[in-house]
C-alpha cells in the first residue's frame, strides 16, 4: 500500500469529487481546495479551467472577485469551495460569528458574497480539515448562505458535498439533509456519529474513502506540489514535501 497523508487524502478526494468540471474557482487561504482544482486540471488534460484568487499564474481574472461574482452569474463557473465557522444539517453555512447577532461572542471573517455564489455555482463542495461538533452543528448560529430554498425561489447553485478530515457527506437538496457517504480510513462510523453535531442519513453502501494510488501521489507531490508551493509555500513544503 502506497503511504500518504491525510492532506493528501483530501485533495485527491475532492479531485473525485470535481471530475466533469469545465471551470473549477478558489477563493483565498484554501491550499487543499486549490490543491484539487490543479489535479482535476491534471487529470483531464487540462479540459477544466482553474482560477485560484490571489495566485496570477491560475487565473485569466483581472479584477479578483468582481469577475468571479460575474462569471458566477452568466453560469461560467461549475465548482466553488465553502468553509464555515459553522456547518448544520441542512447545508447552511455560517461565516459571521457564534452567538446572537449583532452581539456575537467570536466573529468570523464575514460573508463576502457567500450567499449569491451559493446560488449562483452548482457544485459547491463544503471543507472542514477538522471535524468537530462545535462546527458540525445542530443549526447554524447566523445564515451567511442557505443550502436550499423555499419553493419557487429559483437557484442553480447549493451544496454538493461536505468533505472534513474524517469523512465525505453528500447533500440531498430535495431532502435538505446529508447522506455519510464514505468514512477516511483509520476512521469508523460510531466515531462519525459522536463528533457531529447534526444528524445524517447513512449510505447502504457506506465504504472506506478512496485512497490516493501512486500515479495521483505523484501528481500531488510533483506538479500540483510545484504549482501551489507558488501561492501556499509553508502548506507545499509541509504538507506536500515541495520547495518553492
Amino acid at each position: 500500500m502506497t503511504n500518504f497523508n491525510r492532506h493528501e487524502l483530501l485533495i485527491a478526494t475532492m479531485a473525485r469529487l470535481l471530475i466533469g468540471t469545465r471551470h473549477i474557482a478558489v477563493g483565498v487561504s484554501s491550499p487543499i481546495p486549490a490543491s484539487a482544482a490543479l489535479l482535476t486540471r491534471h487529470q483531464s488534460n487540462g479540459a477544466t479551467r482553474v482560477s485560484i484568487l490571489g495566485d496570477p499564474s491560475n487565473t485569466f481574472w483581472s479584477d479578483g472577485g468582481k469577475e468571479l461574482f460575474d462569471c458566477a452569474a452568466q453560469g461560467r463557473i461549475d465548482a466553488f469551495f465553502f468553509s464555515g465557522g459553522q456547518i448544520d444539517g441542512a447545508g447552511n453555512i455560517n461565516l459571521v460569528g457564534i452567538g446572537d447577532y449583532p452581539r456575537s461572542t467570536v466573529r468570523f471573517g464575514g460573508s463576502y458574497g457567500s450567499a449569491f455564489l451559493y446560488y449562483m455555482i452548482p457544485r459547491i463542495i463544503l471543507f472542514r480539515p477538522d471535524h468537530d461538533p462545535r462546527v458540525l452543528v445542530p443549526k447554524v448560529d447566523f445564515i451567511s448562505a442557505a443550502g436550499t430554498s423555499p419553493p419557487g425561489v429559483w437557484r442553480r447553485g447549493g451544496p454538493y458535498a461536505l468533505v472534513t478530515g474524517k469523512a465525505v457527506f453528500h447533500f440531498d437538496s430535495n431532502e435538505g439533509r446529508f447522506t455519510l457517504q464514505s468514512v477516511h480510513p483509520g476512521e469508523t462510523l460510531p466515531d462519525i456519529q459522536a463528533t457531529t453535531g447534526f444528524a445524517f442519513d447513512v449510505a447502504p453502501d457506506l465504504s472506506e474513502t478512496e485512497s490516493p494510488d501512486a500515479t495521483t501521489l505523484s501528481l500531488i507531490r510533483g506538479s500540483v506540489g510545484r504549482e501551489i508551493a507558488a501561492t501556499y509555500p509553508k502548506f507545499a513544503r509541509e504538507s506536500l514535501g515541495i520547495a518553492a
